[in-house]
């Protein structure tokens, strides 16, 4: 064997450059699993670092929010809650949303945040934003379980709430939120390398969609106006949200189109991110 092949044969990774729109190493993002691990736990301890209550503003946060709506959507405005409770109306949309708010502003800024990182030292760059889709699933459990208790005690309480065959494909839909967020926000962070004012307004742009999306409101509100109705199903936000509710609160307004417009736009937004994401960290260090 020569001196050549022997010490080729002594690498345990090789690292070649890519030049494909759409390439990705799945195998290589699974040896990387400890390392995504690894930043989720770096995620947490930055976000609740020198905070007095810590990870307790992971229920704090959507439980306050919940009763702001309540007061204002419910009791100021007079929004109609499909006859369901309004706090876990509004609670079941908030939590919904929170999740996919997370994993797009979490993820939106990661080039920037983590370049000083990425220009020392080789490991697939998808583990980054992966690793902060991963810490907004753990909050979404984290308050599915709230909701859960608040569940329970308001059926207790005579409240007409009931589960529904939608609980089957809950796992399956919180599965394309997280992919919907993963994509948008992994755009987002492709451009902000030379648009850094994207970082700025993603923040604004995730708030004007929420009042887009039917987090306080039902989309049978707008039963009286078909071409507003029509418009909310090109939502991607919409089908999650009212499958959500269908699901725990036996009511919403479930669509076959809305579900199939938001699974292809959901696959859409993933692909055009990590062509995005494959393209731009080729030259992301000259920019940042």
């Amino acid at each position: 064997m020569s001196e050549k092949t022997q010490n080729t044969a002594e690498w345990t990774a090789v690292v070649r450059p890519r030049t494909g729109w759409f390439d990705i190493d799945l195998a290589e993002l699974w040896r990387y699993r400890d390392l995504i691990g690894m930043f989720v736990k770096r995620n947490f301890t930055v976000l609740y670092k020198q905070t007095i209550l810590g990870p307790a503003w992971i229920i704090l946060n959507p439980l306050l929010t919940t009763v702001i709506f309540n007061v204002v959507f419910g009791g100021l405005a007079g929004l109609s809650t499909d006859g369901t409770p309004a706090f876990l109306f509004y609670m079941a949309g908030n939590t919904v949303w929170t999740f996919f708010a997370n994993c797009v502003n979490n993820t939106a800024n990661t080039f920037v945040a983590n370049s000083s990182v990425f220009g020392k030292v080789y490991f697939p760059r998808l583990t980054t934003p992966i690793s902060q889709v991963l810490t907004a699933l753990i909050n979404f459990l984290v308050q599915c379980a709230m909701f859960a208790c608040f569940w329970v005690y308001f059926a207790l309480t005579g409240a007409q709430v009931h589960l529904s065959l939608w609980v089957l494909a809950l796992p399956v839909v919180m599965l394309q939120v997280m992919l919907l967020g993963l994509g948008v926000g992994i755009i987002v962070s492709s451009l902000t390398t030379k648009y850094r004012d994207l970082a700025i307004a993603v923040g604004f742009g995730v708030q004007l969609w929420m009042y887009a999306s039917p987090v306080v409101y039902p989309v049978s509100m707008l039963n009286d106006s078909p071409r507003l109705q029509a418009l909310l199903q090109f939502n991607p936000m919409t089908a999650p949200i009212e499958v959500f509710r269908a699901a725990t609160l036996g009511g919403g307004t479930v669509t076959a189109w809305g579900v199939g417009y938001s699974l292809v736009f959901t696959a859409a937004a993933l692909v055009l991110g990590v062509v995005l994401f494959s393209r731009i960290e080729k030259t992301f260090m000259d920019t940042v």
